[in-house]
């Protein structure tokens, strides 16, 4: 059955309701026809639009329309529990987790389900399924930004890292990841769903996401990083932190992983994201175990990884997101005076940055790291990146990193890093 035939296979069943509806319903139909709903999801008129692809390469999640949504992950965290067994939330939560955009939509399209979600509101259900449009293309991307400006750009950059680097010296943190902003500004809107589209091409070993809120704004990237996957009570999560460039040659691309792997001063840092979960998961877990370090090959970069996995005392998903975001890889270390580091230096709010984007519900949740991410509003894309900076860092050099990171979205609309 193709996605035309399944909303129809919908709009029958809610047509044929006699009894009255008690709270949170969910209708559902099978898809046997593959189709790509990214296109779909953005040709539609109606908005939160969320899509979030694993980066495992897993069917798509698609949420379209909201029948409740949550600002705090403790409301969240509530609403979960009085949900239908197929129910879930999509969404994002801020950097500091001082807020999000978690929703249960009108509709969920997963693997081959789609399913419709009623609350007492037959009729509204069916004004929604009729005003869904069908497919069309995705709009073309700009081929070249008419401006570009960064946030900060690198000469109060390299002041910015210099008075880091001063406090740690001091011993006041070991670590602080500093972050950059960049608005490359078209001559006619930008769609956030072709950006995606684009980068799920080229981006390989990512997370894809898209939270749309409405017709003008759009949070979108594809991250490497796993903030943590729970299925019951068993957890994973990792530390991805050290980088080094990649390279199109693989010979190239091994000698630039190998130098990457005996270097101390990211083996360090990496050792710090691995220290800093464990200490997080210690009260909440039992028998935490980490792997040992392997190298992460992206199309722009190369990152040091290792993965944790442990058992929850208790499937808690507010637990799992206070005590692992934001992470060192993120933040830093000291959590605390890293994030007034940041509070104090940065020249933006990183708002959904750096935050997480996925799903819950009460079986199974996971979260991507809002990485490699875009906030797209109208004619402005703005990119964000980030570098972590600890003893040794060098200004000049993580500056180039971060061009690194933003070039995997910039390219994309043809800006080029210099």
């Amino acid at each position: 059955m193709d996605l035309t035939s399944a909303l129809h296979r919908l709009r029958q069943q809610l047509l044929s309701l006699t009894q009255p509806l008690s709270g949170l319903t969910c209708l559902t139909t099978l898809l046997t026809a593959k189709e790509n709903g990214l296109p779909w999801l953005a040709a539609q008129p109606i908005w939160p639009q969320f899509y979030w692809q694993p980066r495992e390469g897993q069917t798509p999640l698609l949420g379209l329309g909201e029948i409740q949504r949550c600002d705090t992950p403790e409301t969240a965290s509530r609403l979960i529990k009085d949900l239908p067994a197929q129910g879930c939330l999509l969404g994002a939560t801020r950097f500091g987790l001082d807020g999000c955009y978690l929703f249960l939509p009108r509709l969920l399209w997963r693997g081959n389900e789609l399913l419709l979600f009623l609350n007492n509101d037959v009729q509204l259900a069916l004004q929604f399924l009729d005003r869904l449009q069908p497919v069309r293309p995705l709009s073309p991307l700009p081929v070249a930004p008419q401006n570009v400006s960064h946030f900060p750009e690198q000469d109060q950059w390299s002041r910015m890292v210099t008075l880091a680097l001063k406090a740690i010296q001091q011993d006041e943190m070991e670590k602080v990841v500093l972050a950059r902003a960049t608005d490359l500004r078209f001559n006619s809107p930008v769609s956030a769903a072709s950006l995606l589209a684009a980068s799920q091409q080229i981006n390989h070993h990512c997370y894809h996401f898209l939270l749309a809120f409405n017709a003008e704004q759009a949070f979108t990237g594809s991250s490497p990083e796993r903030l943590y996957r729970r299925q019951q009570r068993a957890l994973s999560s990792e530390a991805l932190a050290g980088t080094c460039e990649s390279a199109t040659d693989p010979d190239q691309a091994r000698q630039l992983a190998e130098a990457l792997l005996r270097d101390e001063k990211n083996r360090r840092e990496n050792e710090m994201v691995v220290e800093d979960i464990c200490q997080r998961l210690q009260p909440v877990a039992n028998d935490v175990v980490v792997s040992p370090v392997e190298v992460v090959r992206l199309r722009k970069v190369q990152h040091l990884r290792r993965r944790l996995q442990c058992r929850l005392l208790q499937p808690d998903d507010l637990l799992c997101l206070q005590q692992l975001q934001p992470t060192v890889a993120v933040a830093g270390l000291p959590r605390q005076p890293a994030r007034q580091f940041i509070a104090r230096h940065e020249s933006f709010s990183r708002e959904w940055y750096a935050g997480s984007v996925g799903y819950l519900s009460a079986t199974e949740s996971e979260f991507s790291v809002a990485l490699r991410s875009a906030w797209v509003t109208g004619e402005t894309v703005r990119l964000y990146a980030g570098a972590g900076i600890v003893a040794g860092s060098e200004p000049a050099l993580e500056w180039r990193e971060i061009n690194q990171k933003a070039a995997s979205l910039g390219a994309l609309v043809g800006w080029k890093a210099h």
